[in-house]
């Protein structure tokens, strides 16, 4: 069987090409994709090639690349030694935008998607791994406040995430107001629209002057954790889950040490030993519970679609577009 496949070739170098899929293994299932979410951080750093030599981007996006990490499709073939998946269930799993693929289906992280789940909301599982994984970190308590900076597609899970868990304040900054309004619909409860570097007196405002408890850099950008510090109240907590490609850049200030702030660093799914618990399977299985019941929203953060085959323009339209989308998605 053929499947084609969006690969990076080079910086701002995108095909769609074509490659062999062979029949199952007895311990495989062949999937039909349905839907594929870009991550928007992730891959436009990709797609880009800009990154600190050394760094961990540096050494991870060798060409050829082949970009993604949120599919969901269709089981059509299944192997003889499998039992827990059947032809025609719809499954997520961290593929790459491809439209058919073989997997293991004892591979850890794919979960069958419920019938009353859209494909459109389940695509989001990674991403809301990865919130999911920050938040759990921040050790929330109820009625706390936070600060949420960016609000692309993981700043607006941050929110949604604390809105389910009943902080007393959320406030999200960006510099679109667009955004702002998103995650206003979907729970967090004041935004500041400018440069975070101007934002401290909404930030006192909607905390009752004491400060966050908690801030959140969602950005990815290496200017923003220094302005991130006088956001948190004394021996407040500072989340930095956006993944700077340009590290060297990102500096420490006097906040940290006289002010007695935590800083916590967060990816993907790995969690301290006292979360461990709450596998990759796990918080994917919830995040999936809280969109069933109406708890959480996703398909509406959907700003872009694509079909595979435009996928050099997609990519060069978000990259000429900075900012001006939340979720992108290619429909197979």
């Amino acid at each position: 069987m053929k499947s084609n496949v969006v690969v990076l070739t080079g910086d701002r170098q995108v095909r769609f090409a074509e490659i062999d899929v062979p029949d199952p293994a007895p311990s495989e299932i062949t999937l039909e994709t349905l839907v594929t979410l870009m991550s928007m951080g992730t891959e436009m750093i990709c797609y880009r090639g800009e990154s600190d030599p050394g760094s961990h981007w540096d050494n991870w996006v060798q060409y050829p690349f082949y970009p993604g990490y949120s599919n969901v499709g269709r089981v059509i073939k299944v192997g003889s030694e499998v039992e827990n998946f059947s032809e025609g269930d719809r499954v997520f799993s961290t593929a790459s935008h491809r439209g058919h693929l073989n997997l293991s289906g004892g591979e850890p992280g794919i979960i069958k998607v419920p019938e009353d789940v859209t494909s459109d909301n389940a695509v989001w599982c990674t991403m809301a791994t990865i919130t999911q994984t920050a938040v759990r970190q921040a050790e929330h308590i109820m009625g706390e406040t936070a600060v949420v900076i960016g609000c692309g597609p993981i700043g607006q899970l941050v929110a949604q995430y604390l809105k389910v868990m009943g902080l007393r304040s959320v406030l999200v900054i960006d510099q679109i107001q667009a955004r702002l309004d998103i995650a206003l619909a979907q729970g967090a409860t004041a935004s500041f629209c400018g440069s975070v570097a101007d934002a401290k007196d909404a930030v006192l405002e909607s905390t009752d002057g004491e400060l966050a408890d908690v801030v959140y850099d969602a950005t990815g950008h290496h200017s923003v954790l220094p302005l991130a510090f006088p956001l948190a109240r004394r021996h407040g907590k500072v989340i930095l889950l956006g993944d700077s490609p340009h590290p060297t850049k990102q500096h420490l200030t006097s906040d940290l040490l006289t002010r007695q702030l935590r800083l916590i660093g967060t990816q993907n799914y790995h969690l301290p030993p006292q979360h461990a618990a709450w596998t990759a399977t796990r918080q994917r299985q919830l995040f999936l519970q809280y969109v069933q019941r109406g708890q959480m929203s996703v398909s509406d953060l959907i700003t872009h679609r694509f079909s595979p085959n435009e996928a050099a323009s997609a990519y060069a339209q978000l990259d000429a577009e900075r900012g001006g989308s939340v979720g992108a998605v290619f429909d197979w």
